[in-house]
């Protein structure tokens, strides 16, 4: 089966792909390949900061690689964290802190709409590709749940009496933003004859 760079130093997202894209192809980490730099984060839309990514890792490698970039888009804060999602409360990028500043300036807010967006960058011999998934839910007044990573565990999807933090990986893969916008990519691949199974 071929190999596809996930480019990435979560391992927590690397989990959560190879359980969606194991079956079309062999995901390999950055942690794989020895490649333990940092990423660049300096765009300010989703779809540039997954671009700048895979292009960094596509020029390094040359292996057909992937990157992506999700935001918390809360409507009564004007789509913030968005973009800024993972480093919304300082560049130490700390899950904790980044749901106690979302938590804190939503106290008094009763609209707690929001959403999870993902936009996954596919570059396969120098052609790229876009493709997004997201997922409409509420954020809750305090966290709940030991699963998941980032703010998981105050995001209730609509439709859902649990927060992502509250659903094993199978459960959350099924109806999340990643899951969705992998499960284009997984579509998309299929169509390549570089991904056909060996």
């Amino acid at each position: 089966m071929k190999k596809l760079v996930f480019a990435t130093n979560n391992q927590h997202k690397v989990d959560e792909i190879r359980h969606l894209l194991g079956s079309v192809c062999d995901v390999c980490s950055l942690d794989e390949l020895n490649f333990t730099g940092e990423i660049p984060e300096n765009q300010t839309a989703l779809e540039g900061n997954a671009l700048e990514k895979a292009r960094l890792v596509y020029k390094k490698f040359g292996l057909p690689c992937f990157a992506d970039d999700t935001g918390l888009e809360i409507t009564a804060l004007n789509g913030e964290p968005g973009v800024f999602s993972a480093r919304y409360a300082g560049e130490e990028k700390n899950s904790l802190k980044n749901i106690e500043k979302v938590l804190s300036k939503m106290h008094d807010i009763d609209n707690r709409r929001a959403r999870f967006r993902c936009v996954i960058a596919l570059i396969v011999n120098n052609n790229e590709y876009i493709f997004e998934g997201t997922v409409n839910g509420e954020i809750l007044r305090s966290p709940v749940g030991d699963f998941g990573f980032g703010y998981d565990s105050v995001f209730k999807a609509d439709g859902y009496d649990v927060s992502f933090a509250q659903m094993t990986l199978d459960e959350k893969s099924k109806i999340s933003h990643r899951g969705k916008a992998i499960e284009k990519l997984a579509e998309f691949l299929k169509t390549l004859s570089v991904f056909e199974k060996m």
